[in-house]
């Protein structure tokens, strides 16, 4: 049975820029380490990912959403997506994305990079679904997951602290995902 690992992130980063080519790296880690790639399927760093993973040669989903498609005109999956699953709404979008892989990971990103990885967090802390880990990528992660952490007075349990891993880069996501 593949190993799927979700990947969140903003999706202005364009080609060649730093933020774009720390996910295609990304991606090629994962690929190869054996994890099919998914995505939200679009620009950014899903497009950094998976154009990462298909050049390492491994599998990459598009979660796409038609409600966004049919906003912003044009829009569709990025090149790079070797199988599509398209749903209706962005929350049938998000709960594929998170329900269904064995890890998530997350590059920098705006608020729905946000909402996403605090969706994964609470419904593993809840056992609504399986644990799985949760590993952020970079100083951004650092500095919000840490005040969140360190002014939560009581509110997060200890073990649930632990449910979330900080890494500075990518190349250490692969060593985090296997503990």
């Amino acid at each position: 049975m593949p190993r799927i690992v979700s990947i969140f992130g903003g999706s202005a980063p364009q080609p060649n820029t730093p933020a774009y080519e720390e996910a295609r790296a990304l991606g090629g880690l994962l690929a190869r380490d054996q994890w099919v790639v998914a995505t939200g399927g679009y620009t950014g760093v899903m497009e950094g990912a998976s154009r990462g993973a298909v050049e390492a040669g491994g599998h990459v989903i598009g979660v796409t959403c038609g409600l966004i498609e049919s906003w912003r005109e044009g829009f569709k999956a990025n090149v790079w997506v070797k199988e599509e699953i398209k749903f209706p709404t962005l929350r049938e979008r998000l709960y594929h994305l998170v329900e269904f892989c064995d890890a998530a990971v997350a590059l920098p990103g705006g608020v729905g990079t946000l909402s996403e990885i605090s969706l994964v967090w609470s419904l593993v802390q809840t056992n609504e679904i399986k644990a799985r880990p949760i590993i952020l990528v970079g100083r951004v992660w650092a500095e919000t997951i840490g005040a969140f952490l360190r002014e939560s007075d009581g509110y997060i349990r200890p073990e649930d602290k632990q449910l979330v891993r900080v890494v500075s880069s990518v190349e250490q996501v692969p060593a985090a995902l296997s503990l």
